[in-house]
């Protein structure tokens, strides 16, 4: 398919350099920069944050307006330290 851009002078000028040096067509580095960019696109798209919530009954009374020192003593009661 054919297709018309526009591209900055600069920018092409830079393009042909690269195509000579590398051997390629113009085409061909379109379609491996567009490739790249679409790989870029599916790779920060794959991270999804799991949903993490947890059954309880949410603050304890108990623990209610304790210092966060005293929360890590909880945390590790009886496992060594």
């Amino acid at each position: 398919m054919k297709v018309t851009i526009h591209i900055p002078e600069s920018l092409l000028r830079q393009a042909r350099r690269l195509v000579v040096r590398e051997g390629i067509t113009l085409t061909a580095l379109v379609e491996r920069c567009l490739h790249q960019v679409g790989t870029e696109k599916v790779k920060s798209e794959t991270f999804r944050l799991r949903k993490a919530t947890f059954r309880g009954k949410g603050l304890q009374p108990d623990i209610c307006g304790v210092t966060g020192e005293h929360l890590r003593d909880l945390a590790y009661k009886g496992r060594g330290t």
